[in-house]
């Protein structure tokens, strides 16, 4: 970081400095003054008109992963106008714009007062989306031409939103104005700053939604999708076919869903690779570009959130050279990574491991990987059955979907063969009663299955931010905390900073790692239910997946919030 005297630059006055918009002497005695006027450093620097408010705007926008929205180009309706009174929005610093379904797009100059957002919420009852604003057509707004006069004539109003009108941008997709058939965006700059602002965000997931008056692109951070750009809704045929010809699609073929892949560049030696669905809509065709990020599979076991039993129980049968390792977990809660964590220890030159999956998202070197294709007739048993003759030592297999591929997959574990593969149910106990279900004879199940891992993935907590809320005990009581546990327990809530996401940064896992022990077997043999099995789960004190994200909460990795998120279940 720019260092100056012995005062050490971070954050919104760093960034300045490093795109030579303030030198370190004036940012050093800019953030000492705002600290003796007790003002936020963003608002002491409009204040003092050491920076403007477009450009302010902008950095705020790349340090926060907030969408910019100009004040000019949109018309707040009287609803939104009589939300909260215009005394409480100058104090929060704060005023509402649009809304989409539930939630509520808030302008906000400086992030200090995203502090207000609960407020605000509260105040609303709605889900407020903050988006930067600058300074001082927020200030001209809220006070008017004259700071102090209420003045209502500052709003554009309107009966009703144009949203058709609304200019978003993330910090940097500039606008070109020679463009102008485009609205003044050049398509192919916006495309490729999307896809590497997204890489940089450490997202999972672009949504580009096409309404009837709007285009919105959101970004999955850390599972939670968020609200980044709304782009001018004339460019979204020509934003499609870019994508397409990116993803060698039929850019002509508007009437069906396409799958494709796109290899993007990101620096000199330096490639990601997204896997992008689209999908025809009412308004035209929604897209989704997943990143594939090859490096989750060279995360370590021990990275993944595991405590000490659990991962001592996981890698106990990995090592086993036959039988079955089950991940169970709804869509989204890292299974894949998770068996990925597993292959990767047992990736050797002595081990022949194959893997047929719905498609093959992490790539690694050593591993057979095959994409099932079903209009061909290449389903995972049929794939299955070729493993089989391919002296494998190691399947994954992608889901268990139907009985033929359980059949299989069973088989190949009591005749030598680890297999891993996932499930879709809600714990460990019911994957044994589903596969029962799917029609797999008990004592198949009991001689093959040798442990099952239910998994959700909730938020960390940002380290920089995190702060400690005090929570009453009889309401912990009531979250399933012991009395034992309330004793020194130190409760955390996200706050939110520079550094991560609305106050959490990644992502951490929650598991119930259950051992198929002999009495386990013996209820499954004996036509038991997944009741029965919890029961004896519990009797082996083996956690379900809200004791595990207790323990979670105690170690302030994630917050109570995420406890009731990931396991209300």
């Amino acid at each position: 970081m720019p260092k100056t005297e012995d005062v050490t630059l971070s954050g919104i006055l760093a960034l300045l400095v490093q795109q030579n918009k303030l030198s370190a002497g004036v940012a050093s005695k800019a953030m000492r003054e705002a600290e003796a006027r007790k003002k936020p450093l963003v608002t002491h620097l409009l204040e003092k008109q050491l920076i403007t408010p477009y450009c302010m705007a902008m950095v705020c926008a790349h340090e926060y992963g907030l969408s910019i929205v100009d004040l000019n180009a949109i018309n707040i309706s009287p609803e939104i106008q009589a939300l909260v009174p215009l005394e409480t929005l100058r104090k929060m610093n704060l005023l509402p714009l649009f809304n989409i379904a539930n939630a509520l797009f808030v302008g906000v100059a400086d992030p200090h007062y995203l502090e207000n957002m609960g407020d605000l919420r509260f105040a609303t009852e709605m889900v407020p989306e903050a988006v930067l604003v600058e300074y001082d057509k927020l200030q001209n707004i809220l006070y008017g031409s004259s700071k102090g006069d209420a003045v209502t004539s500052g709003m554009s109003i309107s009966s009703e939103t144009e949203a058709q009108d609304l200019v978003v941008e993330t910090y940097d997709l500039e606008q070109k104005e020679e463009e102008s058939n485009d609205h003044g965006v050049d398509v192919t700059h916006f495309v490729n700053e999307l896809l590497s602002h997204a890489i940089s965000k450490g997202v999972s997931d672009i949504h580009i939604e096409p309404y009837e008056k709007i285009l919105r692109v959101r970004y999955r951070i850390d599972g939670i999708l968020q609200v980044v750009s709304m782009p001018p809704k004339g460019i979204a045929r020509k934003l499609t076919s870019r994508i397409k010809v990116m993803s060698r699609l039929n850019s002509s073929e508007r009437r069906i869903p396409q799958d494709g892949r796109i290899h993007f560049q990101v620096g000199d030696d330096k490639y990601v690779d997204f896997r992008v669905n689209t999908l025809p809509t009412l308004y035209g065709e929604k897209i989704v570009m997943r990143i594939l990020d090859s490096n989750t599979a060279a995360l370590g076991i021990e990275n993944l959130g595991f405590d000490e039993k659990q991962h001592h129980d996981l890698m106990a049968a990995i090592a086993k050279p036959d039988g079955m390792v089950l991940v169970t977990g709804p869509t989204g809660s890292g299974k894949t990574v998770t068996l990925y964590a597993c292959l990767n220890i047992l990736n050797t030159s002595e081990k022949n491991i194959s893997t047929a999956e719905d498609p093959a998202e992490i790539q690694v070197p050593g591993i057979n990987q095959v994409n099932v294709n079903e209009k061909v007739g290449l389903t995972f048993a049929a794939t299955l059955r070729a493993f089989l003759r391919q002296d494998p030592d190691i399947i994954m297999v992608g889901e268990i979907r139907d009985l033929e591929t359980a059949e299989i997959s069973v088989k190949a574990a009591q005749t030598g063969h680890l297999v891993l593969s996932t499930l879709h149910t809600n714990s460990a106990p019911e994957t044994l009663t589903r596969l029962v279900n799917m029609g797999v004879p008990p004592f198949n199940i009991a001689s093959s299955v040798h442990l099952i891992i239910a998994q959700r993935l909730a938020r960390r907590l940002c380290k920089s931010c995190k702060q400690v809320v005090d929570i009453p005990a009889d309401t912990l009581i009531q979250l399933g905390f012991t009395e034992d546990q309330l004793d020194g327990l130190v409760i955390y809530e996200p706050k939110g900073c520079s550094d991560c996401s609305r106050g959490y940064k990644g992502r951490v896992g929650i598991y119930q790692v259950m051992p198929i022990s002999e009495t386990m077997s013996k209820i499954v043999m004996e036509g038991g239910n997944a009741i029965q099995l919890a029961e004896q789960a519990e009797k082996e004190k083996i956690n379900n997946l809200r004791q595990s994200a207790i323990d979670k909460v105690r170690q302030g990795i994630t917050s109570l919030a995420e406890l009731e998120r990931v396991t209300k279940d």
